[in-house]
């Protein structure tokens, strides 16, 4: 049989036969094209997916490029080792030495002379430099303050002669070349004639000098020197000197004065702590405290940066932070309590020099030993090889990058140490701490201050309990309004009134939190402060009458609430709300007056022991809870009305009320719709800036209560960032902030996702 189409032999049959052709072959391009487009489109996803992929990778790393510095390990060399030539006795008490602050330039003073190196050769600068010509022989030398490099020399017979050294630095072509000079001042009297000096201690402030002096014969000696103020009558200073009160027995080995002139601490060879309080001149009484065991003596006595925690080096080798008690205290207390005791050297510690920028500070022993530690992580961080001698001074570098160390045999030996971030360990981040003028160890926020001595406090604890605690405030009040509202507009609302109820509450997603952050810090936070008693009423009446108003809907005829569809019972919500909010606001004063005793704030501080803050989490709650709440609604609502169809009517037919299809079957099914809702939502309030930043008191403390601001993560970078030096310590932590919410959100999302899909198979049979 032969099956072939008929030749075409007509004209209109060989045009139809055309036409058929022609549209066979536009349909083949048509699916061509389609295929070419799905298959473009297709790459465009993959590339975009992975694209996405790829950035937060990319995001992660980069954070963790910042962060990891923080943790790397403090590393440091022996830059210079070199035999000096000696020009005086090395095994003399009265030695300083000092460095430049690009650890160029050394010097070295001994008893009468001062002498210069260049480093790291070791060779003497001939050309500055001197030897002194003083009354009678230098006995002890000591620093004055903390920073820079004046010398006070005191002489045998009571003579204290400060010597400033200053480094100065000249460029020629591209060479820098640091000259030192030094200068000699008037000398102070600090014992009577006729006396023999042992030992001093030296603080100057402003315009005032104390210096503390103790004779051969256990004498301790007071001195304030003031220069003539500007609208004296004469131009000679004013000295006044005191003899201070010295217990029984007591040896002392070392004195310190703080730069106030304000407290005077000695140690002695029984192991002992003395304090004079010089706060009052007529009461300077001696208290004592036992830092170590009986009879090991303290060999090394030197007060931190901040001139608060005093660091004790004992015979036997230990070292330990001491810091003193509060003086509004009965004075029968101890004057001191120990803070931390650190790695103990093999033999007696024979030097201790603090650092000019932080709480770090150096200590060598009678064998070359050196360490580093940390005063407010109480760690010890490095140690530099011993070189079996005896240490005869030591100096922390400026920069608190290196150091310099002399040997009684003349060995000076200059090191680096790369310690950028001293302060931050894992337990200081997120631990409590044991910081200066605080009782017991605590979680704190404060990362600078107006006084260059300050100690960072870098707890992250407030900040992260800051943020769960504005996360969970916000969701108490966004999770039960957008979920019922959800399940209200889905399940009960006429369709007509769902059309204008939905979008109207989805276009709050776009108001800006900026905006939001304004009003309620600026308007809301001051008015909730005026009608609180009225809040609390009404948060206590509104659900009762909604209630209220549902009951008797139910029992109305049924032709009136037929008008449902013109949104009559929304309508009667409505006006009882506005009912009883009036109502409540009319009422504030009687309320205060009746509930709260006439004031509501004084009533929290005495029965609850509670203090109403303006900007608080209350504020919060309903600022970012109205940011979030058309994100939980929304998401919802689609869920819940994407359940299909039939099922409802299926239920519904079977003879099932509309609450019981909604609990039995509309909720299982929308379930992940709806868990995930709540999540994003979640993730949209941990992440919130603006908000927080401008309605809370940004205050980073550990406390659960509603009256009291906090501080999150995103408002505290949001703060901080501006203020943070390049590469400092300030700005590695705020990447750690940034890290540890990236982690947060996205391990809450990947938990989140694996509940959705848990959930999405466990009810996928609705």
């Amino acid at each position: 049989m032969n099956t072939s189409s008929p030749i075409p032999t007509s004209g209109e049959e060989m045009l139809s036969a055309s036409g058929q052709w022609a549209t066979r072959k536009t349909r083949t391009a048509h699916r061509r094209l389609r295929h070419t487009v799905d298959r473009s489109a297709g790459i465009v996803v993959w590339v975009g997916g992975i694209a996405t992929i790829v950035s937060i990778l990319g995001i992660f790393l980069y954070l963790m490029w910042e962060v990891v510095p923080l943790f790397r390990a403090t590393s440091g060399n022996i830059s210079a080792d070199v035999k000096i030539q000696r020009k005086a006795d090395f095994t003399a008490e009265a030695t300083v030495i000092g460095l430049d602050e690009y650890q160029e330039v050394a010097f070295v003073f001994s008893r009468d002379y001062l002498q210069f190196f260049k480093m790291p050769e070791g060779a003497p600068l001939a050309q500055v430099g001197e030897t002194f010509n003083f009354s009678d022989s230098v006995r002890s030398a000591v620093l004055i303050g903390q920073t820079g490099n004046r010398i006070s020399a005191a002489t045998q017979e009571g003579l204290v002669f400060p010597v400033t050294v200053h480094f100065r630095s000249e460029f020629e072509a591209s060479t820098r070349t640091i000259v030192p000079t030094h200068m000699v001042g008037n000398p102070i009297r600090v014992i009577p004639e006729g006396g023999e000096l042992v030992r001093h201690a030296h603080a100057e402030q402003e315009e005032q000098q104390v210096i503390a002096a103790l004779t051969s014969v256990g004498g301790l000696w007071l001195t304030t020197v003031e220069a003539p103020g500007e609208f004296s009558l004469s131009d000679d200073a004013i000295v006044t000197q005191q003899q201070l009160e010295m217990p029984d027995q007591a040896k002392i080995t070392h004195l310190v004065l703080d730069s106030f002139g304000k407290r005077l601490v000695a140690g002695t060879e029984q192991g002992e702590l003395l304090e004079w309080s010089l706060r009052d001149a007529e009461e300077t009484n001696v208290r004592r405290v036992a830092v170590g065991e009986p009879g090991v003596a303290v060999t090394a006595l030197t007060y931190l940066n901040g001139e608060r925690t005093l660091v004790v080096g004992t015979q036997s080798g230990q070292v330990m932070t001491w810091v003193p008690m509060d003086e509004r205290k009965a004075r029968s207390v101890l004057p001191f309590r120990k803070v931390f005791t650190f790695q103990d050297h093999a033999g007696a510690v024979q030097g201790i020099s603090p650092s000019q920028r932080d709480k770090g500070f150096l200590t060598a022993d009678n064998q070359g030993h050196v360490i580093l530690h940390h005063a407010t992580t109480g760690q010890t961080i490095l140690e530099f090889n011993e070189i079996s001698t005896q240490t005869r001074a030591l100096r922390f570098s400026p920069k608190a990058n290196g150091g310099a160390w002399l040997g009684m045999d003349g060995h000076l030996r200059t090191f680096s140490i790369n310690n950028p971030h001293p302060e931050i360990t894992f337990q200081s981040l997120f631990f409590p701490v044991m910081y200066e003028g605080y009782e017991e160890p605590e979680r704190i926020w404060q990362s600078s201050s107006g006084s260059d001595d300050f100690e960072p406090k870098f707890g992250m604890m407030p900040l992260i309990f800051g943020t769960l605690k504005g996360t969970i405030y916000a969701m108490i009040l966004a999770i039960p309004l957008a979920v019922m509202g959800a399940v209200y507009t889905a399940m009960f609302m006429h369709p007509h009134l769902r059309s204008v109820v939905k979008p109207s509450i989805e276009i709050m997603a776009a108001l800006p939190s900026v905006v939001l952050g304004f009003l309620a810090g600026l308007w809301f936070a001051p008015l909730l402060e005026k009608i609180f008693p009225a809040v609390v009423a009404g948060i206590l009446i509104l659900p009762v009458m909604i209630g209220v108003i549902c009951l008797l809907w139910q029992i109305l005829p049924r032709s009136f609430t037929k008008l449902d569809k013109y949104g009559m019972d929304v309508l009667l919500i409505m006006v009882a709300v506005v009912v009883t909010v009036g109502m409540c606001l009319a009422s504030n004063a009687w309320i205060e007056a009746v509930v709260f005793g006439g004031n509501y704030k004084q009533w929290l501080t005495n029965h609850l022991g509670l203090v109403y803050d303006q900007r608080n989490a209350i504020v919060i709650s309903f600022a970012m809870g109205f940011a979030v709440i058309p994100i939980i609604f929304s998401i919802a609502e689609d869920s819940l009305s994407n359940v299909p169809r039939h099922l409802v009517a299926g239920s519904l037919a079977l003879g099932a009320t509309k609450w019981q299809t909604l609990t039995r079957l509309v909720l299982i099914s929308a379930s992940p719709g709806i868990f995930s809702a709540l999540m994003i939502g979640f993730g949209r309030a941990v992440g919130e800036t603006m908000i927080v930043l401008m309605a809370t008191g940004n205050t980073p403390i550990v406390d659960w209560s509603v009256f009291n601001g906090f501080r999150t993560l995103s408002a505290n970078i949001a703060v901080e960032m501006p203020e943070a030096p390049h590469g400092g310590t300030l700005y590695r932590v705020l990447f750690l902030s940034g890290l540890i919410l990236f982690a947060f959100t996205f391990g809450i999302n990947t938990m989140a996702e694996l509940i959705r899909q848990r959930l999405r198979e466990k009810y996928s049979q609705f």
